[in-house]
């Protein structure tokens, strides 16, 4: 009852506010009696014939292309595409990657960061804080002979014994350490805490006192000698806060934070919600202050549609009907008449002398569209490269041994490398005669068909009403 109540309420003023705003954003079309704002269409207009657009459209020339727009869109719920799960699942990404940022505040983020910094704090002080050493490393690789390790050995323990007689422990470690790192800043490390670094290192130093000297030590790296620096608890919050939060970004955490809070405020609701009608909630909030928004969003769930259906009914349909393709050629073939010659075949460049004879026996009886295959199989099959190939439909300009060879230009081919003799197989054609020799202009043309024939068809099964007088209101508001 108190949920019913809610959205009994929230429905009023939502209507509330509403009839206010219809006031100043009158509806300037139906389509299949679905109302469309002005709004709407003063952003799909805007956002489509910005400055830069080269065919810029004006209000009244637009006005079909949104339509037919629409009316795929209109097409596309009718076939329930809106229901299949792999649109559901992409328009939801897309919908809470504008939502899902809005859900936490910098409050939110820095109470992660309080988090994150609490935890590595009592880790850090319960494993005996921060140490700062200087060492001076005497590496000693992991198999080392009997001589080596005596050689190690000696070496450090008179760097030891040069430290016991007053020598200076950072001009020592300059010249004498193999840790080249940290040798050149006079054996200093930075702060470390347990389990950063090796056992042997860590059991030593963690048990020393500011200011005290160890005795030469043995690690899988080698021999040390360190001085304690300096030893204290976990660094200030305040010191490490920026570093938390890049932290926090480049690990995506946020998402995190945001599944968190979702969460969390589903479970405190007065009544029994879900985290994703919180999140819906937060959408038409959002929406209801920033129509941009609105639009944006309902202009991807649109867009997706419009692919899916455009694919299924004209792009992919079109690909795939043969026949259709090649009656519609056939009823068109003046269109496809070319003006000037062309040459349909292959431009092709051997090593051997036989081979250019054997090359056109090898593709003379076969469809043109099995040529490639042909060739390769014939003569590229091994490691060994016996021809090269171009094939296609040529046109003078656009290969200098096509143009030598049939067009006659006197165009200069220049010789291929390691293929010295070249030659041509193919036919010189004044028009298309069949249609895969355009293919793709007669495809192109088929789509372009199908969609006027599916738009009529459209606009024969639903209704349009346009206000004439909204529509002189676009942009003069």
């Amino acid at each position: 009852m108190k949920r019913m109540k809610s959205t009994i309420l929230l429905s009023a003023l939502l209507l509330c506010g509403s009839a206010a705003y219809a006031q100043d954003d009158p509806t300037i079309m139906t389509i299949n009696g679905k109302p469309v704002s002005r709004s709407e269409f003063e952003y799909s207009y805007n956002k489509n014939n910005t400055e830069s657009v080269i065919d810029k459209k004006s209000v009244e020339e637009y006005v079909d292309l949104f339509i037919n727009y629409k009316l795929k869109v209109e097409a596309a719920e009718a076939a329930h595409l809106d229901t299949m799960k792999s649109f559901q699942k992409e328009f939801a990404t897309y919908r809470d990657q504008q939502i899902r940022p809005a859900m936490i505040t910098d409050a939110d983020v820095e109470q992660e960061a309080k988090r994150i910094y609490k935890e590595a704090q009592e880790r850090c002080d319960k494993g005996g804080g921060l140490v700062k050493p200087a060492h001076i490393l005497v590496m000693m690789k992991q198999k080392a002979t009997g001589d080596e390790m005596r050689a190690a050995k000696l070496r450090i323990d008179s760097i030891y014994s040069a430290l016991q007689k007053g020598a200076d422990f950072a001009m020592l470690a300059k010249k004498c350490s193999d840790d080249k790192g940290s040798a050149a800043n006079g054996g200093e490390l930075p702060w470390i805490e347990k389990g950063q670094t090796l056992k042997e290192f860590e059991e030593q130093v963690f048990s020393m006192k500011p200011g005290e000297l160890s005795k030469p030590f043995e690690s899988p790296a080698g021999w040390h000698i360190v001085l304690l620096k300096a030893k204290r608890n976990f660094f200030p919050y305040d010191s490490l806060r920026s570093d938390i939060l890049r932290y926090i970004d480049q690990r995506g955490l946020r998402e995190k934070i945001i599944d968190d809070k979702l969460d969390s405020l589903a479970k405190k609701a007065s009544v029994k919600t879900t985290p994703a009608e919180i999140l819906n909630a937060k959408k038409e909030e959002m929406e209801a202050k920033d129509t941009n928004l609105k639009y944006l969003i309902q202009e991807y769930h649109d867009g997706l549609l419009l692919y899916e259906i455009s694919n299924r009914t004209v792009w992919d349909k079109a690909a795939k009907d043969e026949a259709g393709l090649e009656n519609y050629f056939k009823k068109n073939k003046k269109k496809y008449r070319w003006d000037e010659p062309r040459f349909k075949g292959i431009a092709y460049h051997v090593k051997d002398k036989a081979d250019v004879k054997a090359v056109r026996n090898a593709v003379k009886n076969i469809p043109f569209d099995k040529w490639a295959e042909q060739l390769r199989k014939t003569f590229n099959n091994d490691s060994i490269l016996r021809i090269r190939v171009e094939k296609g439909i040529f046109k003078k300009g656009d290969n200098a041994l096509v143009d030598r060879e049939i067009f006659k230009t006197g165009a200069e081919a220049k010789p291929m490398k390691d293929y010295p003799i070249d030659a041509v197989y193919g036919k010189e054609l004044t028009a298309p005669k069949e249609m895969e020799d355009v293919r793709s202009q007669v495809l192109s043309d088929y789509q372009e068909a199908l969609e006027k024939e599916w738009v009529e068809g459209l606009r024969k099964q639903y209704s349009v009403k346009v206000n004439e007088d909204v529509l002189k209101t676009v942009n003069k508001h």
